[in-house]
């Protein structure tokens, strides 16, 4: 399905951005043009769903993760 597209100016598009981005999160393409001439054109992200928990299982956190460094990596880290 093709998307409607729809053309403003730099102004109207710094006037009414909310607008804008209300009616690119329904499908529509917006483009931003200066003089006349597109310059940007604002689409819908189109991001991927996140899922709570997706990862589960696949992080491990050790123990000790907070504990202090030995001293011979902290001396490293100073000039």
């Amino acid at each position: 399905m093709a998307r409607k597209t729809a053309s403003v100016n730099i102004h109207e598009a710094k006037t009414r951005l909310s607008r804008l981005l209300e009616r690119v999160s329904r499908g529509e393409e917006i483009v931003i043009a200066k003089a006349g001439k597109p310059i940007a054109r604002l689409v819908p992200a189109d991001l991927p769903a996140r899922r709570l928990g997706m990862d589960a299982g696949r992080v491990i956190v050790a123990s000790d993760f907070d504990a202090p460094l030995p001293d011979d990596i902290l001396a490293s880290f100073e000039p």
